[in-house]
């Protein structure tokens, strides 16, 4: 028995071996001749998941419409349009005017719009560091607006920062040993983006319609939080609003997420935006691709992937710090492998898909992670936490709008800052979010390119070519030692097992 027991090992780890050795080959392996023929081929291009267009453009034109309504309900005029006579059995808030809550969205707006530029001009000599700061600072940021909110009487909102800074610090410690690789892999797409300008124009003029959206949202919310409305009723509608709104920035970024994954797509096959075979006015196609015959899949993708990305996040974090206690990690495993199911449906790799070869949401999904598991890549993404850096960052910019929004209010009204903090603060993680999504793109690209053919990275660039695969050399056999451990504790308990019986 113990001579088939160390057969069986030996023969497990030279299938261990041989996997990572058949993956890496793979991975280094794979022609880019497919990916080639689909980005020169437009007439195979068709409208993809058109229904989801149609109800985004319907639900913006009818939130659009009660938002306006709501604003001149109470601009410069209490009572306008009559409205408050169905609202007579809740009233119980003192009235006020528009115009005295649209200085303080103007004011989020303002600071929203000044972080997201200067992190775009910056970008390229400053960002790695701003992200470090981000990820640092964060916690400290929300326990010191957790203290301020204790203080102001605010006590549902100080457990609520409370909370989040236990678990933004929690999420770091676990991560902490992953941060070096990420922010390598951060630093690699700042310079792809850095190095082509006219992407970073598309984001500007991104956050300028964003920000003539946003003044269209503010108007309306201003003339919610000024109406007689109780609390109750205005908390319901601030909810119903900012739900809408954080839909609409997710299209938006996902959107400019397309169009960059494109161009960058394009660099790296080509060999750079200089390079002769390089298709004329690319960027021109990226975006009407993206407004057009791809949108509604952005749009049907952008309800599902930013709640479970966050939440496999948080997952992951938490599997990797359990330990031996073997009932949470039951639970926790079962969490997990349902987000990864979910995963393999809605993921952001799929925008990569839809930029390149204009496959709907659902098909770019499944195929984007089929490619990175069959070639081992998405032991890489795993292990990456770039989106969760970035979205520190932009946490982080969000939470400094709101801070300077809810500062404004505390002086003129304390009883209005929790409804324009909150509110504000998603104007200003929305508009910085436009700025940072670029980053991403890039990011997923890479991985993306390196999983279609890794001589694409090799050429861009051969020292991070060298890094990256080495740390999928390790991935790999990391994963195969889990393996093996848990293939010999099964093999150790079913013996222990029959010897009791016996």
């Amino acid at each position: 028995m113990a001579d088939s027991g160390s057969v069986s090992s030996s023969s497990f780890d030279s299938a261990s071996i041989a996997t990572v050795d058949q993956v890496q080959n793979a991975v280094r392996g794979r022609m880019s001749g497919v990916g080639g023929q689909a980005l020169s081929d437009e007439s195979s291009r068709s409208w993809r998941d058109v229904f989801w267009s149609f109800v985004f453009i319907i639900h913006l034109i009818s939130v659009g419409f009660v938002l306006v309504v709501l604003g001149l309900n109470r601009f410069k005029k209490s009572n306008r349009l009559q409205i408050d006579k169905y609202t007579n059995t809740i009233m119980e808030n003192r009235v006020g005017l528009t115009e005295d809550y649209w200085p303080l969205y103007a004011l989020a707006g303002g600071v929203g719009s000044l972080l997201g530029w200067t992190w775009l001009f910056l970008l390229g000599s400053f960002a790695n560091h701003v992200m470090k700061i981000s990820v640092h600072i964060l916690t400290t940021y929300l326990a010191v607006i957790s203290v301020l909110c204790f203080w102001g009487q605010l006590f549902f909102w100080g457990v609520a920062f409370s909370i989040g800074a236990g678990l933004q610090f929690l999420y770091v410690i676990s991560v902490i040993d992953r941060l070096p690789f990420t922010l390598l892999v951060l630093q690699k797409a700042v310079k792809m983006v850095s190095g082509l300008p006219e992407v970073i124009k598309v984001a500007y003029a991104f956050m300028i319609v964003m920000l003539l959206c946003m003044g269209v949202w503010s108007f309306g919310v201003a003339g919610i939080v000024a109406s007689s409305m109780g609390d109750g009723g205005r908390w319901w509608l601030l909810v119903v609003f900012s739900i809408s709104l954080f839909w609409a920035g997710v299209v938006f970024c996902n959107t400019l997420h397309v169009i960059v994954s494109g161009m960058v797509f394009l660099v790296l096959f080509h060999g750079g935006r200089e390079s002769s075979s390089m298709p004329s006015k690319s960027l021109m196609k990226a975006s009407r691709y993206a407004v057009t015959t791809s949108f509604g899949s952005i749009c049907y993708g952008s309800l599902f992937t930013a709640p479970i990305r966050t939440l496999r996040w948080e997952i992951r974090g938490i599997r990797s710090k359990i330990g031996q206690n073997e009932c949470l990690l039951c639970c926790v495993d079962f969490l997990f492998h349902l987000v990864e199911t979910l995963v393999r449906f809605f993921n952001k790799y799929a925008y990569v898909q839809i930029a390149v070869y204009g496959k709907s949401f659902n098909r770019s999904a499944r195929d984007a992670w089929e490619l990175l598991q069959s070639t081992g890549v998405e032991a890489l993404v795993a292990y990456d936490c770039s989106g969760a850096v970035l979205l520190m960052s932009t946490i982080m910019g969000g939470l400094t709008a709101g801070t300077c929004s809810g500062i404004w209010t505390w002086i003129k009204w304390k009883d209005k800052v929790s409804m324009v903090a909150c509110t504000a603060t998603l104007m200003g993680m929305v508009l910085v979010g436009l700025a940072i999504v670029v980053v991403e793109s890039a990011v997923t690209s890479i991985y993306i390119c390196y999983a279609e053919d890794p001589l694409l990275i090799q050429k861009w660039d051969a020292e991070f070519f060298n890094q990256i695969s080495e740390m999928l050399h390790q991935r790999l056999q990391h994963r195969s030692a889990r393996a093996r451990e848990v293939l010999t504790g099964n093999r150790f308990d079913s013996r222990r097992e029959v010897l009791e019986q016996a």
